[in-house]
């Protein structure tokens, strides 16, 4: 390991690291990834059922449900290599009210679950290319504000990019329904307390590490999405 490279290393944030302590994130292709993200997210042990979809209209139409926990999953690939999970959860405060306070803990947002992905990259780097694991570890992970609506969520973006920085960041897109606010009564139950993410893969950020992709992937929902390998 060069000097440089070791120096790169040593900058990267406490709070990068402490996840990488962390449980791993499951296989993007595993029907225990959104699991995992429904329990980071809302600070809970409830394990939901997941369905993880083979086609993109499906997990668009889909709405997670709280009682019993059913949560969705989709996968969009880029030839045979996952570069985004999709999920739809329930949130900490709906989940609380489902089955008491003890439930869920504090709320937590998409880009946590991208910076435990972007950590377990370097991690993962470490070992073979430190050099690649140092640039995984300045990778900045932006602290996109979740939308309200499902058509913002569901509208195409960036999954990477260079930014005025010149550094690769990356975008975590999610739609959040804050449940204890005064206005949750008036939607419709299945609008009530969701939480949904896309979330940049371990392996597309080690792509993006070594080389072997660029940043810019332009992410769709469109009903030709590639949601099976290619």
């Amino acid at each position: 390991m060069t000097i440089i490279t070791r120096c790169l290393l040593a900058f990267v944030p406490l709070a990068l690291w402490s996840t990488t302590a962390a449980a791993q994130l499951p296989a993007p292709d595993s029907d225990e990834f959104c699991v995992a993200v429904q329990k980071i997210l809302a600070d809970t042990a409830i394990d939901g059922q997941n369905t993880v979809f083979s086609d993109m209209p499906a997990y668009r139409a889909s709405k997670p449900m709280v009682d019993p926990l059913e949560i969705f999953q989709v996968v969009t690939y880029q030839g045979q290599m996952p570069v985004m999970v999709s999920c739809k959860v329930k949130t900490a405060a709906h989940l609380r009210d489902a089955f008491g306070e003890n439930a869920a803990g504090k709320q937590q947002y998409c880009p946590e679950i991208t910076r435990r992905a972007q950590a377990q990259a370097v991690a993962e780097l470490q070992g073979v290319d430190p050099a690649a694991a140092a640039r995984a570890a300045a990778f900045v992970v932006d602290d996109n504000e979740p939308f309200m609506t499902g058509r913002n969520y569901l509208a195409d973006f960036q999954l990477s990019f260079i930014g005025d920085d010149g550094k690769v960041h990356f975008n975590s897109p999610g739609l959040y329904q804050d449940y204890d606010s005064w206005m949750t009564w008036m939607l419709p139950e299945a609008f009530q307390g969701q939480s949904y993410c896309h979330i940049p893969t371990v392996a597309y950020m080690k792509a993006l590490a070594t080389g072997a992709m660029e940043p810019g992937t332009v992410m769709t929902t469109a009903d030709d999405a590639p949601v099976t390998p290619q």
